[in-house]
């Protein structure tokens, strides 16, 4: 999202410490009679008046750059360095160190004061300078701090929301297709119409209190998954065969909520499952991982799949793990394979 980028500097503020500020100016003073203190015609006088009024210099530099440079504009930087501040800086500084330099003149009225002048234009030009583009340096390091942050802080969010609307997704045809079933059960009068409506009730029940949670247990997970395949179990009448080999220490692992729920809807949305010809699902664990395999089956003139519930399920891998299901096709085999989450690796 480039667009944010812009607000973002323009709410960007840094600071001095008022410590940094006062402390750097009175070395800055003391250093520029250094040269004095090292002549033969040394004044203590003109040495003091020296570094006050170098010092002093530098803290009005001081607090003018940081009111140039943290100043708010409407347009947007488009270089690093902004050479109209800059310039006004400069400015100030030569006008507030002709006023420091005749202030010196009328206190020490024996200096000449066109070369005394020269040497404090000279000395305020290289110190403004050297504040400046200190404190340009340190504000575009602080913006460039501030726009990560919320660069990652608005990718998490949109990942956040992303991540939510894929546990909410639900298939419409599947309600569909469960209510025709249920009339046609209730038509016939089957004695499972009952049973249907309660697995009907739990799944959608299932479906309303996992949509809070990122994670469940394997073994709520294969509650979910008994509902849905007695459901479809009447749709079909035997079209297809599911079977369990998960161990009890695979049940306490953790899983994305409907997971193998999608994985066993995707088989049997895209393969033949008939009497005649029964379609084989089964889930076991394998190397760390929930394998979940069926015999290749297409439909005839199946249109190819958009892997919609595929790409669901690896995005909540990557989004709570950053890890990714593996996909894979032997054998006229296709399996899928879940990483195992465990709840100490997860915390």
């Amino acid at each position: 999202m480039p667009y944010l980028i812009p607000n973002i500097v323009k709410q960007t503020r840094f600071k001095i410490s008022t410590a940094t500020i006062w402390i750097s100016s009175i070395f800055l003073g003391l250093l520029s009679s250094v040269p004095q203190l090292a002549s033969r015609d040394f004044n203590l006088a003109e040495a003091i008046v020296n570094a006050a009024l170098t010092a002093s210099f530098a803290v009005m530099m001081w607090y003018f750059n940081l009111y140039m440079l943290t100043r708010q504009s409407d347009k947007r930087r488009k270089q690093s360095i902004s050479y109209s501040k800059l310039l006004s800086s400069l400015v100030f500084g030569l006008i507030v160190m002709f006023g420091l330099a005749w202030i010196q003149q009328l206190i020490l009225s024996h200096i000449d004061f066109g070369p005394s002048m020269l040497m404090v234009e000279v000395r305020g030009i290289l110190i403004n300078l050297v504040f400046y583009m200190f404190l340009n340096l340190l504000q575009q390091n602080y913006e460039n701090q501030h726009v990560s942050m919320e660069l990652e802080r608005i990718k998490n969010d949109n990942l956040g929301a992303q991540y939510e609307l894929l546990k909410q997704q639900v298939n419409p045809h599947f309600l569909f297709n469960s209510l025709n079933t249920l009339k046609a059960m209730v038509e016939t009068s089957d004695a499972h119409s009952i049973d249907f409506i309660i697995k009907l009730s739990s799944f959608y029940r299932f479906t309303l209190e996992s949509r809070k949670l990122d994670l469940i247990h394997v073994r709520e997970e294969m509650q979910i998954l008994d509902a849905y395949i007695f459901l479809q179990n009447a749709r079909f009448e035997g079209g297809f065969t599911f079977e369990s080999e998960l161990d009890e220490s695979v049940m306490n692992t953790l899983i994305p909520p409907f997971s193998l729920q999608l994985l066993v809807e995707n088989c049997l949305k895209h393969n033949i499952v008939s009497r005649s010809k029964p379609l084989a699902i089964k889930v076991y664990s394998e190397d760390g991982k929930i394998v979940i395999e069926n015999p290749i089956q297409p439909k005839i003139g199946e249109k190819e799949s958009l892997g919609v519930g595929l790409k669901n399920i690896d995005l909540r891998y990557k989004h709570l793990l950053e890890k990714h299901i593996d996909i894979s096709e032997e054998n006229n085999i296709f399996k899928i394979k879940l990483p195992l989450i465990h709840e100490y690796s997860h915390h």
